[in-house]
């Protein structure tokens, strides 16, 4: 008789979903939602929107977090999946640019030169700089959470770099 060995329990916590929790992590990585999907559509009101569909998502589909790590991961792909999805419909690309100007509202979150400037990159470098200097992930974790080589990342940030130096030093 063959037996098989049993995989291991993971030994961290599963993190269920109650309302006190979505409310916990809505107040934990509302502002790391909203910047990175402001890089995506560059304007507050559809970024608000992104914001409210990824914890109505969230809320939806019950997901329950094997570490804190994968809760932000989870959210951080919702988010740019839903960016994408948007920026693809159709509807979106019947509206006039000129409108644009008018959906600009208030922005609540604080803001500096030098993240305006990220969020000015291309969306193959914004994704990582924000990733690695905002919110502190490794160049392997990026490259998980985008599905792209860690080659790519390191060499995106690297492009990253120089591009902020020059735009950076034409400001001073």
């Amino acid at each position: 008789m063959i037996i098989e060995a049993l995989p291991a329990r993971s030994k961290e916590k599963t993190i269920i979903n109650t309302t006190q929790n979505i409310e916990e992590i809505y107040k934990k990585y509302a502002n790391m939602i909203y910047w990175v999907s402001f890089a995506y559509m560059k304007n507050n009101a559809n970024t608000e929107d992104i914001v409210a569909d990824v914890f109505v998502k969230l809320i939806k589909s019950k997901m329950q977090f094997q570490s804190e790590e994968h809760e932000k991961a989870w959210l951080l792909r919702t988010a740019i999946n839903l960016c994408k999805d948007s920026l693809k419909h159709w509807r979106r690309k019947l509206v006039d640019i000129d409108e644009y100007e008018n959906l600009q509202g208030e922005n609540p979150f604080e803001t500096n030169e030098i993240l305006k400037s990220v969020m000015e990159l291309p969306g193959r470098y914004k994704d990582a700089v924000y990733l690695y200097y905002y919110e502190g992930y490794s160049t392997e974790e990026i490259a998980r959470i985008l599905k792209k080589p860690q080659s790519t990342v390191r060499v995106h940030l690297h492009e990253a770099r120089k591009i902020l130096k020059g735009v950076l030093e034409n400001e001073e």
